[in-house]
């Protein structure tokens, strides 16, 4: 089972919140999300453990006070998939596009 689990506090590492999910059995892996520039926590992460231990941590965790501040734990949902961005220039987005130079006023030469 995939477990969301949010509103974690900023210096939470990742051994700390396996640690936690281990009270309620074997925990495959934890991972707190982290921004890709800086490095800090995004406040958020993923626990993966066995779908009955999954469901009794779930149960007993969500809404529990850990490292000062109260979890919000329920079962991860599947990724949905983002649309790709088109660069069709019909439309608006992308490159291009009337962007000339000197459009109003100014000296002329």
């Amino acid at each position: 089972m995939n477990i969301f689990v949010s509103n974690i506090n900023y210096a939470t590492k990742d051994y700390q919140l396996q640690e936690l999910f281990e009270g309620y059995g074997e925990v495959s892996s934890a991972k707190i999300i982290t921004d890709r520039e800086t490095g800090r926590s995004k406040g958020f992460g993923f626990v993966e453990m066995g779908d009955a231990e999954g469901k009794q941590a779930v149960d007993a965790l969500n809404q529990k006070e850990f490292n000062g501040k109260i979890l919000n734990v329920t079962e991860a949902r599947p990724r949905e998939e983002k649309p790709r961005r088109s660069f069709d220039n019909n439309r608006g987005g992308g490159y291009g596009g009337d962007r000339g130079g000197n459009r109003g006023g100014g000296n002329r030469w």
